[in-house]
């Protein structure tokens, strides 16, 4: 695939039709790669719109990002309802894909077709991504499929079987393991996912997975050889400097730039610089 400048991405968006799961199909079966990230407010949002970003996810990974939880497991349906409105509200062009949260699903088919109303009457997702291949994961992905809803499904390290994974974020590491991972995911294809997360998973692993799919393979941590690439966003744009995994690439340093505003902002408050006569009001302004 010949290279493009940067500067081809992030050109006009005017006059494009909003992403659909159709369109990302589309880009598997093309060959074009598709690009995701996460996103958590409505300004992100609105910013992450004018963009060439397929879709945003709206993932429960908001614990550990606004949330400051050390982990996606105390994530509630009521956060992810609050979270998903305001960046729904900000989207007009990328899809919305929205996490169901830890037991939001498990208890039964009903628990998880009110937990699924709510995220997409109240909070505006368009589509909903569910994590692992158990047997009840698939039931309520062939569920929610049946009943119209777009299910993406979530293979590989899988943050809310953190406690079963403990310190192994990679997965599938071994070529038996891998094959695991094929059926499963292939299980999930079956059931009728339009696309699947693959995360922290060996490039050839992953490859395989995505070979073995006829619906998109979207990778973190799983190489270049998949169909698509997410990160999360305050990641990529470097707003926690201390996180450094191996499969991270930030691509802006926010921190330092919200940083220096900050100590301008102190810095002008305190020698009286700020606020200056261009932001104050006087009375002789508003004459009666």
């Amino acid at each position: 695939m010949p290279s493009l400048s940067t500067s081809s991405h992030l050109g006009s968006l005017e006059g494009r039709s909003p992403v659909t799961v159709k369109d990302l199909q589309a880009k598997k079966n093309r060959g074009e790669p598709i690009v995701a990230t996460t996103c958590y407010d409505y300004s992100m949002a609105r910013i992450i719109d004018q963009t060439a970003v397929d879709f945003v996810l709206v993932g429960d990974s908001l614990g550990s990002v606004m949330l400051g939880y050390s982990s996606t497991i105390p994530v509630t349906m009521d956060h992810m309802l609050v979270f998903s409105a305001a960046v729904s509200s900000g989207l007009t062009r990328a899809l919305c894909v929205s996490d169901m949260p830890f037991l939001s699903y498990q208890a039964s088919l009903s628990v998880a077709f009110e937990n699924a109303r709510h995220l997409m009457q109240k909070g505006g997702a368009q589509a909903l991504k569910i994590e692992g291949s158990s047997e009840i994961a698939l039931s309520t992905v062939r569920a929610f499929v049946d009943a119209g809803i777009c299910v993406m499904g979530h293979l590989g390290y899988t943050p809310q079987s953190k406690h079963r994974f403990g310190k192994q974020y990679l997965q599938a590491t071994t070529a038996e393991d891998g094959d695991v991972l094929v059926r499963q995911a292939q299980a999930l294809e079956e059931a009728g996912v339009f696309s699947v997360v693959l995360e922290m998973v060996p490039t050839e692993i992953a490859a395989k997975v995505a070979k073995a799919l006829s619906v998109p393979v979207i990778g973190i941590g799983a190489g270049a050889r998949v169909d698509g690439q997410i990160l999360v966003l305050q990641d990529l744009l470097g707003m926690n400097p201390s996180f450094k995994p191996r499969f991270l690439k930030t691509f802006g340093s926010v921190y330092d730039n919200i940083e220096e505003a900050l100590h301008r902002y102190v810095g002008e408050v305190k020698e009286g610089v700020f606020p200056g006569k261009e932001q104050s009001f006087f009375t002789k302004d508003f004459p009666s």
